[in-house]
This record gives structure tokens, sequence and C-alpha cells, in this order.
């Protein structure tokens, strides 16, 4: 298992934001939270309580997914990315 820092748009780590990688694939933590896992093979899943919790949150959730905001509400509802408890 290895945790890093995001790396912001000025190539400097971000406080509190965290992406854990481990054999599954990937995490993205804000805080003590788990936002969103990525598997192996790309699937998503976000957490349902916490996947949109701030503007913060969804700026680097975005960073990890690779998604916009909007992209990520239609994949959503397409039943692309799973809702699930991850805390």
């Amino acid at each position: 298992m290895k945790v890093e820092n995001m790396i912001g748009k000025n190539g400097i780590a971000v406080k509190n934001q965290f992406i854990i990688t481990d054999n599954n694939g990937k995490t993205f933590q804000s805080y003590n939270t788990i936002i969103a896992k990525k598997d192996i093979k790309g699937n998503l899943t976000f957490d349902i309580k916490y996947w949109d919790f701030s503007k913060t949150t969804s700026k680097y959730r975005n960073i990890f997914t690779e998604l916009t905001t909007k992209e990520t509400k239609e994949q959503i509802k397409a039943g692309l990315i799973r809702l699930k408890n991850l805390n």
C-alpha cells in the first residue's frame, strides 16, 4: 500500500488530500474520509454521503476521476458510477 498527497496545479503537494494505492486500485481520501475508489479496471465507486460534500472535495474528486462534476452526475444517473457507504 502506498499513500501520497495529491499534487495541485502548481506542482506542490496538497495538504489533507490523499491518493491511496493498493493491489485493488486507488482510493481518494479527503482529510479522514474516503470519497472515491477506482478499481484496477477503472470502475468508480463513490461514497454515498460524501462524494459531493464541498467545493474543495469536488475539485480534488474531479482531478482523481478526470471527470467534471456534470459528467460525474451524468455517470451516476446512468449507473456507471456506483454509490456506496465507503466509510
